[in-house]
């Protein structure tokens, strides 16, 4: 007899189909890229989560789509990048990275006990913390889709 916590094959789980304009996302890509397993997050929350971190980068990102469609560019691949990393545009990689961000911190948030380990390591402020860093991520990401310099400017 074997306890097993979590599934070793999870299930394939079906990309989720995106606007036409960025590209559809994987839960599978996005579940190792944010270190995600099924017994902790089950395909159906991350699905919400992702489906509601596309929506929010979707919306940062609106007037920049706008622009780029109105220049004759239908999808982000059409779209001039000074720079390909890995075969794919700076901006595909900026917006997986935004979505994925935005993601996770959702999870994080409404799993408070997510990142702590079995040892309770983990201060509560560290937890606060990795959520506000998951979305400064995200908007820097979003800053480098838009071309715009990013900054951060705290009153002394």
């Amino acid at each position: 007899m074997s306890f097993i916590a979590t599934d070793p094959k999870p299930a394939a789980e079906s990309v989720i189909t995106n606007d036409g304009f960025w590209p559809d996302v994987s839960p599978t890509d996005a579940r190792a890229a944010m270190r995600l397993d099924t017994g902790t997050v089950t395909p159906g929350r991350l699905r919400h989560a992702l489906v509601t971190a596309m929506i929010e980068v979707g919306a940062d990102v609106a007037d920049w789509v706008d622009a780029q469609r109105a220049k004759g560019y239908t999808t982000h691949a059409l779209v001039p990048s000074r720079t390909a990393i890995d075969g794919k545009p700076m901006v595909l990689h900026s917006y997986l990275q935004a979505v994925y961000s935005y993601a996770k911190a959702s999870i994080i948030e409404r799993m408070r006990d997510y990142d702590v380990t079995a040892a309770g390591q983990r201060k509560p402020e560290q937890l606060e913390e990795a959520p506000a860093d998951l979305r400064r991520d995200a908007l820097w990401a979003i800053s480098r889709i838009k071309g715009r310099s990013r900054a951060t400017v705290e009153l002394i």
